[in-house]
């Protein structure tokens, strides 16, 4: 069955006047309008696609991103509200709505939200929902410390900021060992720094193993070596331009950073990069 919200890979098997018509393993036929084809396509060629379901309740494949993916939390913008609820902004032609009964508060036009997305199963209906602790639970994780975590920020504290991990449960991370600023909807890599009693998570910005360094500069470093499989090709030969381009420092500052990661035996300086070294 071709899923509604998600991605699917469908066979082009007719050119049809409104479009191309595609075909899942099952036979289930469904139309690609010719606003999202591609002019360079093949009978019998497998592509990817987003389905909908547009105004009519007819499934429609598209090449459009979406901006949240079914069964997981996004930050999104509200569009217009009616008799009906709420309609947010998802990327798609058809906005997404937020019945009334599933908003933890009155949704205002023009104002941001944490939603989690979901489908009524029996009518095959799109909606999201703003009272997302029900979807969250931390009784059973899926989530090992260290681990490099999907994260969604959804409330701040003099504390911390609160964050969804892995869109599923719910974790901290510290103001004190954040050294950024974070906003509501922020979306980002974080790191499972610890996990306490009652499996409540605390979540680090920066990888475990070095979120407690002095200099930001080297945090930053250390970080995108991380990010960027262990290698970088800079090094203190690079030219200020290059390191500027790549870090927004200058190369005096570049030098005493990985120079500090050096001397801690976190990075090998070579000939043509700076490299994470793995324990």
């Amino acid at each position: 069955m071709i899923d509604i919200g998600r991605y699917n890979v469908l066979k082009i098997v007719k050119v049809a006047d409104a479009g191309l018509l595609l075909i899942d393993a099952e036979g289930e036929e469904i139309l690609m309008p010719n606003e999202y084809c591609s002019e360079d396509f093949e009978l019998d060629e497998e592509i990817e696609v987003f389905v909908f379901v547009n105004k009519e309740g007819n499934k429609i494949a598209t090449n459009l991103d979406p901006k949240i993916y079914l069964y997981e939390f996004g930050y999104l913008q509200v569009k217009a509200v009616n008799n009906f609820g709420a309609f947010l902004d998802w990327g798609m032609p058809k906005d997404l709505m937020v019945p009334f009964s599933e908003q933890q508060y009155k949704m205002q036009l023009g104002e941001w939200y944490v939603v989690y997305f979901d489908i009524e199963e029996d009518k095959q209906r799109l909606y999201a929902s703003s009272k997302i602790d029900q979807w969250l639970h931390n009784d059973t994780l899926s989530v090992a410390y260290g681990e490099a975590v999907e994260v969604l920020v959804i409330d701040e504290s003099p504390l911390g900021y609160t964050v969804i991990v892995n869109h599923e449960h719910r974790g901290l991370i510290y103001k004190n060992e954040t050294f950024v600023d974070l906003d509501i909807g922020d979306h980002f890599k974080g790191y499972v720094k610890k996990i306490r009693e009652e499996n409540k998570l605390d979540i680090s910005y920066h990888p475990i193993g070095y979120q407690n360094a002095n200099s930001s500069n080297s945090r930053n470093i250390y970080t995108a070596l991380v990010e960027k499989d262990g290698f970088i090709a800079l090094n203190d030969k690079s030219s200020p331009e290059e390191i500027s381009a790549e870090f927004g420092i200058s190369k005096k500052a570049f030098k005493k950073a990985i120079g500090q990661l050096y001397k801690e035996k976190k990075l090998l300086i070579e000939k043509d990069g700076i490299r994470l070294v793995k324990k």
